[in-house]
C-alpha cells in the first residue's frame, strides 16, 4: 500500500509548526511537496527526510 498524500495543516501539525511556517519553507527551503490545483500535499517520509538532511539546522526557526 502507497504512503498518503497530506495536507500542510496534516504537515505544521506534525512538525509543530504553523501553516504560514509551511508554506514559507516551500518558498525558501524547497520542502518537497506537489501543488494539486490550489493544495499543496506532502508525503510524511520525504518530509523527515528532508529535515534531517536539509532542514534540519533551520526547521525550528
Amino acid at each position: 500500500m502507497s504512503e498518503p498524500w497530506l495536507s500542510a495543516d496534516d504537515i505544521a501539525e506534525h512538525l509543530g509548526v504553523t501553516k504560514d511556517t509551511v508554506y514559507a519553507w516551500i518558498a525558501d527551503k524547497g520542502i518537497p511537496a506537489r501543488k494539486v490545483g490550489r493544495l499543496w500535499e506532502f508525503k510524511v517520509s520525504e518530509l523527515d527526510e528532508w529535515v534531517r538532511r536539509d532542514g534540519g539546522t533551520e526547521a525550528g526557526a
